[in-house]
């Protein structure tokens, strides 16, 4: 395989539906360190209310109990807002439009929505002179939506020195596959000179929003890549806003900057209407990658708090 510049060419985008599935070892790994989890300093105080949500769900007829609150509560800073199993495209796509993702490790499936939410203008990305370096020799091949499924399995995996514990459950797997195939979600690979994957992130998009899920390295700097070619392609199809969850110093390093989350869910509606890049996401050849990413003009009818306004 060879790609224009003489090197490994990436594979054709994936057709064979995937089998997400997790072994018993895996998923008592997963039970236990999630208890362990839950026991945290900083989560056991939420225990009494997710015990009360799982018993209270349990105790709702079937029709009913998938049904996150119309008007809802928030618990703790994390955000905490109920429980629903349904992850069904629409039911995905409509609880991501009202600013709520699911994480769970146990049980039925959780839904939050942080009190502060990590949010980037695409447009004002950080990107490293090393990544820069490493774009301009050509060191890696990037395409989009050429393997969903095995950037999802590869974020799931544990990582080097931490807690072999992901929320990425073949549940969530599938549910995104689905949300992949309707061309809600999109990937970005990255692969090394021999054609293996070796990076990568993924994430769901409405209107001008995306919502990046997890990303994963195998080699250093790769998912950096992932990362500039990204927020390079977006900033030029003119989205506005990216979201990230929860803040982390990381994402600053990135240029994501934390945003209370009245003024988050404010700015949904504006974007979310505005069409976004449709079909399956392709890499731009015009663009120049090595560039940093280039907004577009202030759109006059923004409301005053948008992030591109206040930058």
């Amino acid at each position: 395989m060879t790609k224009p510049d003489g090197g490994a060419a990436a594979p054709k985008p994936q057709e064979i539906e995937p089998c997400f599935h997790e072994n018993w070892e895996q998923r008592l790994r997963r039970w236990g360190l999630g208890a362990l989890y839950a026991l945290k300093p900083s989560r056991i105080a939420l225990l009494p209310r997710l015990w009360l949500m799982t018993l209270t769900y349990y105790l709702t007829p079937r029709p009913e109990r998938d049904a996150l609150p119309a008007l809802p509560r928030f618990y703790s800073d994390r955000g905490l807002i109920g429980i629903s199993n349904d992850l069904s495209v629409p039911a995905l796509m409509a609880n991501y439009a009202r600013g709520y993702f699911p994480v769970c490790h146990i049980g039925p499936m959780k839904w939050w929505c942080p009190e502060e939410r990590a949010v980037l203008d695409p447009a004002d990305s950080h990107m490293s002179n090393n990544v820069r370096r490493l774009i301009r020799k050509h060191k890696f091949t990037v395409t989009m939506d050429t393997d969903f499924a095995g950037v999802m399995e590869a974020c799931a995996r544990p990582r080097e020195h931490k807690t072999p514990l992901t929320w990425i459950t073949p549940q969530i797997m599938r549910a995104f596959w689905s949300a992949y195939k309707a061309g809600y979600a999109h990937s970005v690979e990255v692969w090394d000179e021999k054609g293996n994957l070796v990076g990568g992130m993924y994430g769901l998009v409405i209107g001008k929003v995306y919502f990046g899920e997890s990303k994963f390295s195998r080699v250093r700097d790769a998912s950096k890549v992932a990362t500039a070619y990204l927020h390079r392609h977006l900033a030029a199809w003119g989205y506005v806003l990216c979201d990230a969850k929860w803040m982390t110093p990381h994402l600053e390093s990135f240029g994501f900057h934390p945003m209370p989350r009245d003024q988050f869910l404010s700015l949904l509606p504006w974007y979310m209407e505005e069409p976004g890049h449709a079909g399956r996401w392709e890499i731009d050849p015009a663009l120049n990658l090595a560039d940093g990413p280039k907004a577009p003009k202030n759109n006059p009818s923004a409301p005053p708090s948008s992030p591109r306004q206040v930058a």
